[in-house]
């Protein structure tokens, strides 16, 4: 990692540490805060708040190598800009959610948007990390390359750990430069035919980086070399997008604020449940009351829906994937119930990690 972290010289980090082993003292949990935009994902936090957004900074941005660390409270939209200027960007697409959200948060989430199944997902993209872990020392795991190592490669399992394991200080990402080109375009067909052709143009050379049926649309972004671009919308055929519109509706599926999702937040003040569906790209449409979202190709799936937590896991598992109580009702857990070997894994992970359980007790599963 570039730009070591250092306790003398940094009051932030120092101020963290003192805050973690007067926790370890009195048995005191801490919910790890950056800036608050994802406290709805997994379990309900628990402990006081231990926030980040004093350590914020960009400590290093390297365009010509596509790498950039930065501090774990920095805002989102600060590294975006910062990375815009240069022509580059996250391709994960982070979803944004709210205004406020910190990098730490981004990478403990793991969560990415409208281009994972093209791109990958963040932990695809972190380089290095520095972590802060329950016994109040500070770890540096990866560095400013990819690496192929044996066991655990700790800077990528933080992502999607929602700060069970500790406090991520600083990471090293991968960037990408923004595509030259993009398109998006439109087809009207029903889920079966469209999962039909997405799988049909997935084993394809087609620069297909998102894609979104809803209400009987399926809509496609394409986005690379200019003639890739252009070959491809002659190709495919459908209906062009306007730009602008098609530049709304994007980000308004990144930062679930488009129709779809709007509905679904007012659906889920009624009593309702958003379940996020993990399958396979292959999966079929799933016969499931309520209203579906379709991304990824098919891997992702969006259902609002009042139907039992059994029902909708169930339907998951019988094509091999899984399914997440997103926003709503998570009596029955937030994520899918692990099998015995994994969840012991887990255990021994948060073990090692932070023995006397101070990060987000509770966050990914009760007993972590």
């Amino acid at each position: 990692m570039a730009g070591a972290l250092d306790a003398v010289a940094d009051p932030a980090l120092q101020a963290l540490i003192d805050r973690v082993q007067a926790a370890r003292g009195t048995n005191t949990a801490l919910d790890i805060r950056g800036g608050g935009t994802k406290a709805f994902y997994g379990e309900a936090p628990q402990g006081e708040p231990l926030e980040l957004r004093q350590l914020a900074g960009i400590s290093s941005h390297e365009p010509s190598e596509l790498v950039v660390t930065v501090r774990a409270g920095t805002p989102l939209a600060v590294l975006e800009a910062a990375l815009a200027a240069q022509g580059q960007c996250l391709p994960f697409e982070p979803p944004r959610f709210a205004e406020g959200g910190t990098v730490g948060g981004m990478v403990a989430a793991g969560l990415a948007g409208p281009a994972r199944a093209a791109v990958g997902g963040v932990r695809d993209y972190v380089l290095g990390a520095t972590l802060l872990n329950g016994r109040a020392e500070v770890l540096s795991f990866g560095g400013q390359v990819m690496k192929n190592v044996a066991g655990y490669d700790v800077s990528r399992m933080l992502a999607g750990s929602l700060g069970v394991l500790g406090v991520i200080l600083e990471v090293s990402l991968k960037v990408l430069p923004l595509p030259p080109a993009s398109t998006t375009i439109r087809f009207e067909l029903d889920q079966a035919e469209a999962l039909k052709r997405l799988n049909a143009w997935g084993g394809q050379p087609l620069p297909i980086t998102a894609s979104a049926w809803w209400s009987g649309m399926l809509v496609l972004r394409l986005a690379g070399a200019r003639a890739a671009v252009q070959a491809a919308a002659a190709k495919l055929g459908g209906e062009a997008v306007e730009p602008a519109l098609a530049q709304g509706f994007w980000q308004g599926l990144r930062d679930q604020r488009d129709e779809f999702f709007v509905a679904a937040a007012q659906a889920v003040a009624a009593g309702a449940t958003l379940w996020r569906l993990s399958l396979p790209q292959t999966a079929p449409a799933l016969l499931l009351p309520g209203e579906q979202l379709v991304e990824w190709g098919g891997a992702q799936r969006w259902v609002v829906t009042t139907a039992p937590a059994a029902r909708l896991r169930e339907a998951a598992a019988q094509v091999g994937g899984h399914a997440v109580a997103f926003r709503g009702d998570k009596r029955a857990g937030a994520f899918a119930p692990l099998p015995a070997a994994q969840m012991r894994v887990q255990r021994q992970l948060k073990a090692a990690f932070d023995p006397e359980r101070v990060f987000n007790r509770g966050r990914l599963y009760p007993d972590l």
